[in-house]
């Protein structure tokens, strides 16, 4: 059902946050918890923004959200859920602790283990020459990501002061690309691929990709992947009840028309009004959509500078995908998959790839050249009915395929219909190089288009990542979380990091803007906070009520 807006004659707030991504959703939480009057916009029918989870045909799917790391007591993203106060309400699986990734290669195969340690030993058993180079880098790798993570917690002159000396790997390697980074230190290029292939974690070719940045997306798995239990709306759902909980407010369903903005030379944000012409107003307001479509599309180009807008014009936006949403009624496990993602690529070099990726042939229905692929039934046993298993395929293409279909409406065009049809087939093809014979046990399939990202996520061309994650757009080139309009702030994928726990704490920062409070203060735990963890492959250790769920879900196909 609808929800209904606020009367904006009867209620004015603290805060109002534009879209229910993670950032938005961890900043809400924040705010609500000191004491603010947050209200939440949202335009889909549902929370979460790529983190939210939905159903085709009773099956769960989910856009965004395909494994988590650093869940570990102690570890950052175990920290967020504590500090947030969600933590008790979260239960995660381990994927597959010996494979958590399998890395396809062409005719090569590599199994990456959810721990440093035997990741290292793999690798020099694999490649016994490289020995010495894999120990330098993989703990380069380690340094560099451990000093980024002290960055939001540096306070006072002195720390300021001694920045250099605190992260002297972050400022030898800062600037420099992946590709750069890893041709310094490793020679064979089986092994290169391998130790990169993890870029599609961030959607740029090794040439382009920030060595810092893909530094913290291997550091961030290397204690192994996670899948939530219920998916990314799990996530959700426990963020959402934190924020009704502390008195705060999320409304589904309001679409944000303009931020409205008082003052001539120098402008402040006093609100927002919706696509129903109502009005509402707070003292500030937090925008969790990418900046191009804040700065653009809600507050207007003659509303900015002129340096803002070189700034805007200069922005690139990551790539965008396809995702294929597929049930099958066949044993998976039979078949060899595992709780573990998978990745396919060709054995070639991976700027190569990735230029064929963003430009496929689409005069044809072959296989695509690469490919994401996981199986969320195994990650999330609790969702497998016994019978049927849901699969995510994941391949990343250019926008520009889909730009003459950007202002279709409800209503799409056969051109567009058409060119669906036979993305998907070259998707199953891609996915029959892991399971030749998954064609024969198909009972539905949905893809998801750049047109889907845009049309559910209001992503500026489909991007996945918000702004492209090169180095001129990262770190102290990103766009800031405090806006050149007064009581306007920014959160998400482009303020802070992208990813579930990168915007999750971008959200964190910007109430920290808002608060005078930095991160620390923000996530103090209260209580003990513990995620319940448990192993997708092993059942042996799981509480009666998790066996009762996976039972449940199991009667309930059956007598059906």
């Amino acid at each position: 059902m609808k929800n209904k807006s606020p009367n904006s004659a009867k209620e004015n707030f603290d805060i109002i946050i534009i879209g229910s991504g993670v950032g938005g959703l961890s900043a809400a939480i924040c705010l609500a918890k000191a004491g603010k009057k947050v209200l939440v916009l949202e335009q889909h029918d549902v929370p979460g923004g790529w983190c939210h989870s939905f159903y085709l045909n009773g099956h769960r799917f989910t856009p965004g959200v395909h494994y988590v790391g650093l869940l570990g007591k102690g570890q950052s993203t175990a920290q967020l859920y504590e500090g947030l106060g969600i933590a008790e309400n979260l239960t995660f699986f381990r994927m597959n602790p010996s494979a958590y990734e399998h890395a396809y290669i062409g005719e090569e195969r590599f199994d990456f283990p959810g721990n440093f340690g035997e990741l290292v030993e793999k690798l020099i058993e694999r490649f016994p020459k490289e020995e010495k180079n894999i120990k330098k880098y993989l703990n380069l790798v380690r340094n560099v990501s451990a000093e980024l993570q002290l960055l939001p917690n540096v306070e006072g002159f002195w720390q300021h002061v001694a920045i250099p000396f605190r992260t002297k790997n972050m400022g030898k390697y800062a600037l420099f690309s992946l590709r750069r980074v890893i041709d310094w230190h490793i020679k064979d290029p089986l092994l290169k691929k391998i130790l990169n292939i993890q870029f599609g974690d961030h959607g740029l070719a090794p040439s382009k990709a920030s060595f810092p940045l893909h530094a913290a997306v291997m550091d961030h798995y290397f204690n192994g992947g996670y899948y939530p239990c219920g998916g990314g709306g799990a996530i959700v759902k426990a963020m959402t009840n934190a924020i009704n909980e502390n008195n705060g407010v999320v409304k589904t369903q309001q679409n944000v028309k303009r931020i409205l903005l008082k003052g001539q030379k120098k402008k402040s944000a006093i609100g927002v009004e919706l696509e129903s012409g109502e009005k509402i107003f707070a003292k500030r307001i937090i925008s969790n959509a990418d900046p191009n479509t804040t700065y653009l599309n809600l507050i207007g180009e003659e509303n900015l500078s002129s340096k803002l807008k070189r700034k805007l014009n200069k922005t690139t936006y990551s790539c965008t995908s396809l995702m294929l949403f597929l049930t099958v009624a066949m044993d998976l496990k039979a078949a060899g998959i595992d709780s573990g993602n998978i990745w396919l690529m060709p054995n070639e070099d991976l700027d190569t790839v990735y230029k064929k990726m963003m430009l496929p042939d689409i005069t044809n229905d072959e296989a695509f050249q690469g490919m994401f692929f996981s199986c969320t039934t195994l990650k999330d046993p609790s969702s497998f009915d016994g019978l049927h298993h849901s699969i995510e395929a994941i391949t990343y293409l250019d926008y520009d395929i889909f730009e003459k279909f950007q202002n279709e409406k409800d209503s799409r065009s056969p051109a567009y219909l058409q060119l669906k049809e036979l993305l998907t087939e070259k998707m199953i093809k891609t996915i029959e190089k892991i399971i030749p014979n998954i064609r024969d046990h198909i009972v539905h399939c949905e893809l998801g288009t750049p047109i889907t990202n845009e049309y559910y996520i209001n992503a500026t061309r489909g991007s996945v990542y918000g702004t492209e994650k090169k180095l001129t757009q990262i770190g102290p080139f990103a766009y800031k979380a405090k806006s050149e309009i007064s009581n306007l702030y920014l959160c998400g994928a482009s303020i802070a990091s992208h990813g579930v726990a990168g915007a999750g704490y971008s959200g964190v920062q910007t109430a920290g803007e808002i608060l005078n409070k930095k991160q620390a203060e923000l996530l103090e735990a209260n209580g003990d906070q513990n995620i319940q963890l448990y192993d997708a492959e092993d059942s042996s250790n799981y509480p009666q009520w998790l066996i009762n769920k996976i039972e449940s879900k199991k009667r309930k196909v059956f007598v059906r």
